[in-house]
């Protein structure tokens, strides 16, 4: 042996190696023989056990005292060899009441680290989501087992990394997979402070360990590699598109000034204001954000700031609003000028044709007006009706029941408020049936959390009142958006596979597979599930982070929403990084990834077909809306989610100030 920190051991059965340093003495790392590669069975500290044995090493009497065991398992029992060390790994934090034990503990595991070499020290060995920097590097060894190195910046990082290690070090690529984040929950070594980035360290890393483990396999197995989703690499001196729908969309980002100047003269002498909604097409974007910089009265948002915003823009002057948006989106927009006393202002759509939205038509339909009917007849009930609908069918609701509009921002404070009014109220969702089910999954996952983490979410409720209410909430079972529709199994799977360490994101809409993986994400502060609004802020905020500490770094976020809320998140995020650069902070490179699903629906040319000119989605027959040459619009094979209905708006970014002149 090449110290008592290391093992030979023979290729027909295991053994767990426990050792324990005391923590009254600084150990001498330098008396373990770790190679800087991967050495073929080596396990680290499982379970620590004080002893006043000899020295480990005659060249140091000073070392710290040790005492090591060796368990045998047989081959029959090495799938319940990770299980067991972990259990032992719980065990042994929870044998220490007292949190200074603890942090002793984590450190004693840093120190035994085996040395990370310089040459794996690259930015594509970082795992995302941790305040420190933390390194991975992997290896399928030659009998098939997965060997691990880690290091960090943090002392507190390399113990818990080191924990890891001893735990998945070794272990077959199926015993790394089995392992769930929520198996770490007892991990919670209980540090001063335990904020997310202490507490999420445990899980990102093991996510990071489990995607090199499947990238290994499949490597392994010849398996051919998912083809990288479209991509958008932004950094502090420019853009680097990654796939042909990237390369359009980037191309809209830099308008020409010559259109941009025209655009803003008929603003300014006409006094029109201009609401659009995140999803508008991506080349309009472009040209309302460099505008943005010449008259103030331009507005791209989720649906439920848009209203507000023509409100603030009517009361500077504006005599015409402009709303690129869906037909809901006009309506409200008119509604609420009107109601805070702006009839007189001017309000106007760019489409003569009827710009509807899959939701907006479910709501519409007998099958809606017969869930409104069931509702009447129960007893307490209050209709909670999604924003994406229209004002007639919000009116005939609030005919059969007392109706309330939310939006995805506010839809779970409003449905959480109302069952704290109304005693046995039922509430009564919809159209969208995924965000429906999703609340719905947020509340009975609310009801394994405490009391003190539910009142964070409504100061009013407990796990009582939320067990209570969750018969009560029903959601209407036959609406979805047809763009957040795609974010299915399929995207979820390529998602786990390749991009299962970046950051998720999902608006409510999406189905129940990419909420529950965006809700893993969000649990270890590496995800978020909300409104566009909520996406975008998320970005901001885990990028001003980055530039906060003020170290190189790479973030990748996977937008799990329409893909026209690239233009303001390019807008944001480079922003933030043009102000680290010229205070000469740190490099950062941010990566939005666009999900692509099989089941897109690919635009055509103007040039197209008679046959093309109309698509079926379920029950829904659809214009086939024009889009560039170089691929933008939305197929496998360089496309993404993209609102049909959106982009009826205006098809053609470039005619928007002729078209505000007629």
């Amino acid at each position: 042996m090449e110290s008592s920190a290391t093992i030979s051991m023979k290729a027909s059965s295991y053994y767990v190696y426990r050792f324990s340093v005391s923590p009254t003495t600084a150990p001498n790392r330098s008396h373990f023989s770790h190679k800087t590669q991967f050495p073929s069975f080596s396990f680290r500290s499982l379970n620590c056990v004080h002893s006043d044995s000899k020295p480990i090493s005659s060249h140091n009497p000073n070392f710290s005292r040790i005492s090591c065991s060796a368990v045998a398992f047989s081959p029959s029992l090495t799938t319940d060899l990770v299980p067991a060390k972990l259990q032992h790994l719980i065990n042994e934090f929870q044998s220490l009441p007292e949190t200074i034990d603890r942090v002793k503990r984590v450190l004693h595991y840093a120190s035994v680290l085996p040395p990370f070499p310089d040459s794996s020290r690259v930015d594509s060995n970082r795992v995302m989501g941790c305040t420190a920097r933390v390194w991975l590097d992997a290896q399928l060894d030659h009998y098939g087992k997965m060997r691990f190195l880690t290091d960090s910046d943090s002392e507190i990082t390399r113990g818990f990394c080191a924990c890891l290690l001893s735990v998945l070090d070794g272990a077959a690529p199926e015993e790394v997979l089995s392992v769930k984040t929520e198996d770490l929950a007892a991990l919670n070594v209980g540090l001063p402070g335990s904020e997310r980035s202490r507490v999420n360290t445990w899980h990102n890393v093991l996510v990071s360990m489990q995607k090199r483990t499947k990238k290994l396999v499949a490597e392994r197995e010849g398996k051919k590699p998912f083809d990288p989703f479209p991509s958008l690499v932004i950094t502090s001196e420019g853009i680097q598109a990654k796939g042909s729908y990237a390369e359009a969309q980037a191309r809209y980002l830099l308008p020409d000034e010559s259109k941009v100047q025209e655009l803003v003269n008929v603003l300014k002498e006409k006094k029109i204001g201009v609401v659009a909604h995140f999803y508008m097409d991506p080349e309009v974007q472009g040209v309302l954000t460099a505008a943005q910089k010449h008259w103030p009265h331009i507005h791209v948002s989720d649906s439920l700031v848009m209203a507000d915003s023509a409100v603030n823009m009517a009361k500077a002057g504006c005599k015409f609003i402009t709303v690129l948006g869906v037909d809901f989106m006009s309506e409200n927009v008119r509604a609420i000028l009107d109601q805070a006393g702006f009839g007189e202002v001017g309000v106007y759509r760019m489409s003569k044709e009827r710009i509807g939205c899959s939701l907006a038509d479910a709501a519409s339909s007998p099958a809606y007006m017969n869930y409104l009917e069931a509702a009447s007849r129960s007893p307490n009930s209050l209709h909670v009706v999604y924003i994406n609908t229209s004002l007639e069918t919000k009116a005939y609701a609030h005919e059969l029941v007392p109706t309330i509009t939310c939006t995805s921002s506010n839809v779970v404070q409003t449905i959480l408020k109302a069952f704290t009014q109304i005693p046995d109220l039922n509430v009564w969702y919809g159209p969208d049936s995924y965000m429906g089910a999703n609340i719905a999954k947020l509340f009975q996952q609310m009801t394994a959390m405490t009391d003190d983490e539910i009142t964070e979410v409504h100061p009013a409720h407990n796990r009582d009142t939320i067990r209570a209410l969750l018969p009560r909430l029903h959601y209407y079972q036959d609406g979805t958006c047809i763009v957040h529709h795609l974010f299915g199994q399929e995207v979820v799977d390529r998602i786990n596979e390749m991009y299962c360490d970046a950051f998720l994101t999902a608006h409510l809409e999406v189905p129940g597979e990419m909420f529950s993986l965006a809700m893993e994400a969000k649990r270890r502060g590496m995800g978020v599930v909300g409104s566009t609004q909520n996406i975008l802020d998320f970005i901001k905020q885990r990028v001003q982070e980055a530039l906060d500490r003020n170290v190189n770094d790479q973030l990748q976020f996977v937008l799990g929403t329409e893909s026209g809320m690239i233009t303001s998140i390019v807008a944001a995020v480079q922003h933030l990084l043009g102000s680290a650069k010229s205070s000469g902070g740190a490099k950062i490179n941010v990566e939005i990834v666009f999900p692509v699903s099989s089941d897109s629906i690919t635009r055509t040319s103007t040039n197209s077909s008679p046959d093309q000119e109309s698509v079926e989605a379920g029950d829904i027959v659809l214009p086939v809306v024009p889009g560039v040459s170089s691929g933008e619009g939305c197929s496998i094979h360089g496309g993404c989610a993209s609102c049909p209905y959106m982009k009826l708006t205006f098809a053609e970014g470039s005619r928007f100030a002729s078209y505000l002149e007629l």
